[in-house]
């Protein structure tokens, strides 16, 4: 009889302060399909500090048919995001690298050396949503014998690509990135099941928001309460945090 006044075990809660670095954002002012004024940036940046988030790597697109960016236009955009922020009291250190798409664009800037690396170290991309790159590995390759490390975002958004594919980018050198809204279902309920499955095979390196404007700063903050990103916390094996 006693057992209807059995205790509850206390539920878990957390933030993102167990990675503290968001490394795949688009939170640079007017430059890619994310925020568009310092304003909305501001916006999105609160968000993320509010959600755990200690420093932020801003990563735009670089698409040549698209978002022209460049070195130039990036660090431009840092500069007027960062002298908003001040003036605002707003206090976060945020660096900027990008977002590389898987163009003939992508492949010159490999030989030229004009990559937009994360930590002097990584190469941040992502493919088209509908086919795969003849050449994927034979890229993976070509980045690891420069000395990088290639990092494949969101490969859960990608339908062509297999778990054994995904294990096979590992094994040459590519680390694996999470958007952790595809946990939510934000995308649809088979990107939730292509990020479950990533998860449970522990392919995962890093997880970021991808963050372009406000439904994603709530959705972000939705995963929180899956027990899929528990899980990834509980692993142990993340590796945002040697970003800081």
């Amino acid at each position: 009889m006693f057992g209807f006044f059995k205790k509850k075990e206390p539920v878990e809660t957390f933030d993102y302060g167990f990675v503290s670095v968001d490394m795949h954002s688009h939170v640079l002012p007017g430059i890619d399909d994310g925020a568009q004024t310092v304003e909305d940036s501001a916006i999105l940046v609160k968000e993320m500090m509010a959600a755990g988030i200690k420093k932020i790597i801003a990563t735009p697109h670089i698409m040549v048919d698209y978002f022209k960016n460049n070195a130039d236009t990036i660090f431009d955009a840092l500069t007027r995001l960062n002298e908003h922020l001040q003036a605002e009291g707003i206090t976060i250190p945020i660096e900027a690298a990008a977002e590389h798409y898987f163009d003939e664009h992508f492949l010159d800037l490999i030989d030229n050396g004009q990559l937009m690396l994360i930590n002097n170290q990584y190469v941040l991309f992502e493919t088209g949503f509908t086919a795969k790159p003849p050449n994927l590995i034979y890229t993976v390759q070509k980045i690891v014998d420069k000395g990088l490390t290639p990092i494949l975002a969101h490969p859960e958004r990608y339908p062509y690509l297999s778990l054994e594919e995904v294990e096979n980018m590992r094994g040459w050198g590519c680390r694996i990135q999470l958007n952790t809204i595809s946990l939510t279902g934000y995308y649809g309920k088979d990107v939730k099941r292509s990020a479950e499955a990533l998860v449970d095979e522990g392919f995962i390196d890093f997880i970021s928001s991808d963050m372009h404007h406000p439904r994603h700063a709530a959705a972000f903050k939705t995963a929180l309460e899956t027990s899929y990103l528990k899980k990834l916390k509980d692993s142990g094996q993340l590796q945002n945090i040697t970003l800081l």
